[in-house]
Order: structure tokens, then C-alpha cells, then sequence
């Protein structure tokens, strides 16, 4: 055995649980425990204390059927990986750039195990604005940014968020048609536009910081608020287009910038 032997240091138990999971992530549905093992060409009862396992860290779900599906916990921990948790200070120029064009407060959010969480905010140059505090989470189902991090998401992907989020305490779906068919009019507009369910008199502005396959990675978001008698104060429709501008240049950085920096580490 040479030390370019790729078996060297072979750890058996890691492995059939790294089969397991690329297994199943390649799969829409789950896979019961015979086939799993039938498709990794190994005996049934060879997975069950693996199965176990995973189950009980959150890493795999266990469906009705004895049928097993990838959660999205691996998701989660990607979400806390040295690019996404640099996006925030990529981001501050250009958030701060966004502040001053519309003077409006805007914060940037992730989703993380179950919600959406503020990870950067960005406060209004002048007297008034509307600010969430880092940390936040927030809903799915009544947010701009909510609604953003579910359109710009495959529906397998989306379906999962809906259910953790559901059972991390979250109020329950509503994956209606007609909410599905809004979703799909934010994909085709680029942007949300909705009043506030948490604020009278507030407008949330939501466009996707989107990576190179075009799913959204986080959201910009702008909780508008007209403004009287303030100097440089955009409108809305102004709002909005500096709103997609700046999320454009997140994306290209998050794509490139910070791919590259991570490359790098």
C-alpha cells in the first residue's frame, strides 16, 4: 500500500453514509431501505444503524412508507460556509451605495434550517427608516424575502423549505395554486412588491441575489416607506430599480467575487 493509494485510510462507516446521502440527493421521492441498498449493491441490514443515525441528526427524513429523503440541514450548513457568511461585508458598500440613492433602510436575508434570517442591514441615511435587526427570522409565507427565497428555488427544494419550515415553528403552508402562480410572477417580474403583513403603511421590496444557476442564494430586501419634505428621496418605481441593480452586483459578486475568495482559502 503506497501513499497515493486513495484507500489508505479507508473509514468504512464514513463512507456508506456519504453513499447514502449523495444517494438521495440525486433522487426526487426518497428511497426505501431495500432500495437504497439495492442501488449502492449492498445488503439491507448494513444501512439500518446508518439510516438511523442520519434520521436522528437531521440529515435525512424518514417519510410515510419507510421511505427516506435528504433534509435540508446540509443545505443549512452550506448557508453558514465562508462565502455566504461573506456576503455581508461584500455587500456593505454597495448596500450602503443602495441607502443614499433611495434613502431607505434595506437588509439582506438567508435561509437557514427552517427561516429566513437577516444576516446584514444597512440603516437609512436620514431620520426615519424601518430596521430589522441581524439574527431575525422571519416567515416564509408573509415576507418579500420570503416569497423571493421560495420563487427563485427549484420546486423539490421549495417543497423542503415549506415542510422545515412548517416544523421548526413556522405557521403551515399555504402552497396553494394561487400561491404558486404568484411565485412564478415574481420569477417572471425579478422582484417582489407587497405591503408589509407586520407594518402598516410599509412596502416590502424583494429582489434574489441569485448564484450562477440562477437560484437565489439570499434576498435584498428594502422595507419602503414614503417620505415628505426629504431631499433626494427616491419613489417607489425609482426604489425599485436601484433595488434590482444592487441585487444584480450582489449576484455577480457572489458568483464571482466570492467564489473566487473561497477558492482562495
Amino acid at each position: 500500500m503506497t501513499e497515493a493509494d486513495p484507500d489508505r485510510y479507508r473509514a468504512p462507516a464514513l463512507d456508506k453514509g456519504l453513499d447514502i446521502l449523495e444517494l438521495l440527493a440525486g433522487v426526487d421521492g426518497g428511497l426505501t431501505q431495500a432500495e437504497i441498498a439495492k442501488r449502492l449493491d449492498r445488503s439491507p441490514n448494513e444501512f439500518y444503524r446508518m439510516l438511523d443515525r442520519l434520521v436522528r441528526r437531521g440529515y435525512v427524513s424518514r417519510l410515510e412508507g419507510d421511505r427516506y429523503m435528504l433534509t435540508l440541514k446540509l443545505f443549512g450548513l452550506a448557508q453558514m460556509h465562508a462565502p455566504t457568511r461573506r456576503l455581508s461585508s461584500f455587500a456593505t458598500p454597495l448596500m450602503r451605495e443602495l441607502g443614499e440613492k433611495t434613502q431607505q433602510a434595506n437588509h439582506i436575508v438567508v435561509y437557514d434550517r427552517g427561516h429566513p434570517v437577516v444576516i446584514a442591514q444597512q440603516e437609512a441615511p436620514g431620520y426615519w427608516g424601518i430596521s430589522i435587526r441581524v439574527g431575525s427570522r422571519m416567515g416564509l409565507f408573509d415576507t418579500g424575502s420570503g416569497h423571493v427565497l421560495l420563487a427563485f428555488r427549484s420546486p423539490d427544494l421549495r417543497a423542503m423549505m415549506v415542510a422545515e419550515h412548517v416544523g421548526s415553528g413556522g405557521p403551515d403552508g399555504r402552497m396553494t395554486e394561487a400561491f404558486e402562480a404568484r411565485l412564478e410572477e415574481i420569477r417572471q417580474r425579478g422582484y417582489e412588491m407587497m405591503p408589509s403583513a407586520q407594518t402598516p403603511g410599509v412596502i416590502n421590496l424583494s429582489a434574489p441575489i441569485v448564484s450562477a444557476d440562477g437560484s437565489a442564494i439570499g434576498a435584498l430586501t428594502v422595507p419602503y416607506i414614503a417620505l415628505i419634505n426629504t431631499p433626494g428621496a427616491a419613489d417607489v418605481t425609482t426604489t425599485i430599480a436601484s433595488l434590482c441593480d444592487t441585487a444584480r452586483r450582489l449576484s455577480d459578486l457572489a458568483g464571482a467575487g466570492l467564489g473566487a475568495d473561497s477558492a482562495a482559502d
